[in-house]
């Protein structure tokens, strides 16, 4: 067996180089990924950078597995966004054309367009993704 596969060197990173399989497990990830971002950052050159990679989508297993993201329409986002920021559809003209298009959007009588997905994502400082 080659000397990186020997079992004694496995188990000594696989509590962390491991798809967690339970809540605790995870946890554990979660402590040592802030960790990592902590020290590594932004730095893609640091030597560590790899290892918080890694460590992201492994715990990215277990949270689709465990939390499942749900389907909402871009109307959906929309909703949430406008509530949360106490906005009404005359608050998003700019962005999406006279109040009665707004709410047509919100009641899925009309979808965003693109122009419209773009104007809101910047407005909201969100990917334009989360309306599609």
């Amino acid at each position: 067996m080659s000397e990186l596969l020997e079992e004694a060197r496995w188990r000594g990173v696989e509590d962390f180089l491991s798809v967690p399989h339970t809540e605790a497990e995870y946890d554990n990830a979660v402590v040592l990924l802030n960790e990592l971002i902590d020290t590594v950052g932004d730095d893609e050159t640091h030597p560590l950078a790899g290892l918080m990679e890694t460590l992201g989508t492994l715990m990215e297993v277990y949270e689709k597995a465990h939390y499942p993201m749900p389907e909402v329409s871009g109307a959906d986002v929309l909703a949430y966004l406008m509530e949360e920021h106490g906005l009404k559809p005359v608050d998003l003209v700019e962005e999406l054309g006279k109040p009665d298009d707004v709410l047509e959007i919100l009641n899925g009588l009309r979808d965003l367009n693109p122009q419209q997905i773009l104007a809101i994502s910047r407005r909201f400082h969100i990917l334009q993704d989360v309306f599609l």
